[in-house]
């Protein structure tokens, strides 16, 4: 009852401030439609072989485009790294693309994929990277990232989120010969592929298409997270720089179970990880967020100290997030949380519970990035 108490209280707040307070909204449709974008993404990187192969016939090309020959329908083949480039069956090139005929798919490592494949040599072997239209990429990102029978303004809030933050690090990565973005979520979006993907993606892709999130006119880091366990953080708090976007906001997700958590590790386990200061005896949080996530945490033990600050603490011990408390039952440590993820930007349960609250996406975008305008992508 205290929950939706809170939540009926901070949703009425919501509604009364956002167009006044600095969440403001607007779709600038002030440029023609736009080519569509291709999106490089690394699907295997760094491997010594990759299967892959078409739903279609696939056409086999080398790196000057010239047609080597095609793969059959529905048969997998290993690509390998040999020296000069890349094999696959009969043919041996620097680099190899994969076409698949009409409407096929490629298939990479495991996983059907849409768009086209190309294999790459690198140092330490081979990249197989999907080159995808990006809206047809967030068919998929949108059924990795959120639960598709969720409201649809939710789902349309994840694609706007994903189309900017996959259009953010194209441009981080706009040096990089090889790839855009990768697959693996814990550094990106969740991609797996067209099956993922469901009517609910394609209506909040489609629905939303070439809509992306600006600040001063530049595409914005649009991060997301699970849930924040009740509280949303300033960016600085997290990783240190500041972003006038990313700001700290209450949160609707305190009612998801999967926001609470509890992690024990013995001793042993902690001194396991961080064999540098021998066997550990405390775990002190030394610094605090305003909304009680940890920023520093020092790890003593009987060989010396080490200090972990903002996200290294989460992904060093593997928690869900950094707003927790310690305490000792029986030798071991005790770690008691709220949140799942970075607690950066929106956070998906929270956009979850606002669109039932009846929020759109507009306002629940407006409402987790601050000063925040909607525009169209343009295509560089």
């Amino acid at each position: 009852m205290k929950f939706q108490l809170l939540l009926a209280s901070l949703f009425s707040q919501f509604k009364k401030r956002q167009w006044w307070l600095g969440i403001l909204l607007w779709i600038a449709f002030t440029a023609p439609a736009q080519a569509s974008v291709i999106l490089r993404v690394a699907i295997a990187r760094d491997v010594n072989q990759v299967k892959v192969g078409g739903s279609t016939a696939a056409i086999v090309k080398d790196g000057s485009g010239k047609t080597l020959g095609q793969l059959p329908a529905m048969n997998a083949y290993y690509a390998l790294a040999v020296p000069g480039g890349v094999a696959l069956d009969r043919w041996k090139s620097t680099l190899l693309w994969i076409e698949p005929t009409g409407k096929g798919f490629v298939y990479i490592g495991d996983r059907w994929y849409r768009g086209r494949t190309l294999i790459v040599p690198t140092e330490k072997g081979l990249t197989a990277v999907n080159w995808v239209d990006l809206e047809e990429y967030l068919y998929s990102v949108i059924g990795g990232e959120m639960d598709t029978r969720w409201p649809l303004e939710a789902l349309k809030a994840q694609a706007i989120a994903a189309r900017t933050y996959a259009l953010y690090e194209r441009e981080k990565q706009r040096h990089n010969p090889i790839y855009d973005l990768g697959a693996s979520p814990d550094r990106w979006q969740i991609y797996k592929g067209v099956i993922s993907e469901s009517p609910a993606t394609y209506a909040a892709v489609d629905s939303t298409a070439g809509q992306v999130l600006t600040y001063r006119n530049k595409i914005i880091l649009s991060v997301f997270h699970a849930c924040s366990g009740g509280h949303t953080e300033n960016v600085e708090d997290v990783w240190g720089d500041t972003l006038p976007y990313l700001r700290a906001v209450p949160d609707f997700d305190q009612n998801i179970q999967e926001c609470n958590w509890v992690r024990s590790f013995s001793p042993t386990e902690i001194s396991a990880k961080f064999p540098e200061v021998g066997n550990v005896v405390k775990l002190i949080p030394e610094s605090l967020s305003p909304y009680g996530s940890v920023k520093s945490l020092k790890i003593v033990g009987d060989k010396g100290e080490k200090i972990l600050k903002g996200e290294e603490v989460r992904t060093a011990l593997k928690l869900k997030s950094t707003r927790f408390t310690i305490s000792n039952s029986n030798g071991a440590f005790i770690f008691k949380g709220l949140g799942f993820g970075h607690g950066l930007g929106m956070s998906q349960w929270g956009a979850y519970n606002l669109a039932r609250q009846g929020a759109n996406h507009l306002q629940i975008l407006g409402y987790y990035y601050k000063g925040v305008a909607l525009s169209p992508i343009k295509v560089r």
